[in-house]
């Protein structure tokens, strides 16, 4: 019968001690391969903390499956920035660029409600306003409304129908 264990490691980073070498010590498979496999896996993510589930079965045999981080978490990696404002709707801690909202959008939209690119990065735009990050200048509200309004319609085009 297979187990799991899940946890939050820091994307290729991630060693054999706590959380994880707690929970693999008394498995039977190998903590520097598992280790070594969720390094692989999730060096993309350098640094930023990645959900993992490590299904193991009895013969010491595994699989890892990655998740992707919160969207909150993107936006603060790709900013440069530890926390958001305190005030968001008045103080500004970062700003972004369209790119690295359409590459948040690209990297999270598979666990994201929405339907297309556009939506996916809606609501990256509206993480950006509880964090207090601007876009190009823009309040994110009103870069929001930029979007309804068509401006980036080109730009957040899904590839499979652009």
């Amino acid at each position: 019968m297979a187990d799991t264990i899940e946890a939050l490691v820091p994307g290729g980073q991630a060693d054999p001690g706590p959380p994880l070498g707690p929970e693999l010590g008394p498995t039977p498979v190998d903590v520097q391969a598992v280790v070594q496999e969720i390094n692989d896996q999730t060096a993309a993510f350098d640094g930023t903390e990645v959900p993992i589930t490590i299904s193991y079965e009895e013969d010491g045999s595994f699989e890892i499956e990655v998740g992707v981080p919160p969207t909150a978490e993107l936006v603060k990696d790709e900013a440069g920035f530890d926390t958001g404002s305190g005030e968001p709707h008045e103080e500004f801690v970062a700003d972004l660029s369209v790119d690295q909202v359409k590459q948040i959008a690209e990297q999270k939209h598979p666990d994201l409600l929405a339907y297309d690119l556009k939506n996916a990065a809606k609501e990256v735009v509206g993480t950006c306003t509880s964090l207090g990050v601007t876009i190009e200048g823009d309040n994110p509200r009103e870069f929001k409304q930029k979007i309804d309004d068509g401006e980036y319609d080109e730009m957040f085009a899904d590839e499979a129908t652009a």
